[in-house]
């Protein structure tokens, strides 16, 4: 009798025409309280050399966000928990509800992986014509997990036409981490599309001769998690602080 073949595991990120990588971007978004003065954190992050934008937030006129990336998840167990434990911003409140973390994904079809995983969320983060970030955890409901294979690639096949149209419009460019949320733990599938960037807050209408609710909204739950004093549909809006000096 013949041994079983070994299970072999694969995880490697797949693009279109057979590309493969190892490499992903990771991203922590955390968020504080109690800043009354941006600059010292600024000066922070660029002393120590962390690629990062750090926002202002729109509803808490001493809150600040911080989305820091890296190919190195040890990163944010040394470096950036130093930071983070270091003046200024040991003093800040941090504001655990907010946090996210997440990777870099492929679906396959990509036809530049390597920009895809590390060069275009960058792009997005960083580019000085969009300042502004909404940072949301979304996740799909339960029923989506029972829709077939083919169910399940029309709704996302739908939604990846829908943030297209927008990016086309030069309205709205999403950031794809895969990502989990603080108070949900760590094995929540949240909805790809975590932070979109804009140039400036605008209404998101749905695009001109589509239904209002569309297919892929209908798997999205629509309570993903309590935020205290603000809408369960927005974690923290911000504008990030390219003019602090």
């Amino acid at each position: 009798m013949s041994s079983p073949e070994p299970t072999r595991i694969d995880v490697q990120e797949r693009g279109a025409n057979q590309q493969t990588s190892d490499r992903r971007l990771y991203m922590q978004l955390q968020v504080f309280g109690g800043c009354l003065d941006p600059k010292p954190p600024v000066g922070a992050l660029e002393s120590r050399r962390i690629e990062a934008a750090l926002y202002q937030d729109v509803n808490d006129p001493r809150g600040i966000g911080v989305l820091a990336m890296s190919e190195d998840p040890a990163f944010f167990v040394n470096g950036l928990r130093e930071l983070f434990n270091a003046d200024p911003f040991a003093t800040l409140a941090l504001k655990p509800e907010f946090s996210m973390f997440g990777r870099t994904y492929s679906s396959g079809f990509e036809t530049d992986l390597e920009d895809w995983l590390l060069r275009r969320p960058r792009r997005a983060v960083l580019n000085p014509a969009w300042p502004w970030g909404i940072w949301y955890p979304l996740r799909r409901t339960g029923g989506f997990a029972r829709l077939s294979g083919k169910e399940q690639g029309e709704v996302i096949r739908e939604h990846s036409v829908l943030g297209r149209a927008y990016g086309d419009a030069d309205l709205a460019h999403d950031i794809p981490p895969r990502a989990s949320h603080a108070e949900d733990g760590p094995d929540l599938a949240v909805h790809p599309d975590t932070g979109p960037v804009l140039r400036r807050p605008r209404p998101l209408a749905e695009p001109a001769g589509r239904p209002r609710r569309a297919l892929a909204s209908r798997h999205i739950a629509r309570d993903p998690v309590q935020i205290p004093n603000r809408s369960s549909s927005a974690g923290v809006c911000g504008v990030r602080g390219d003019d602090i000096v």
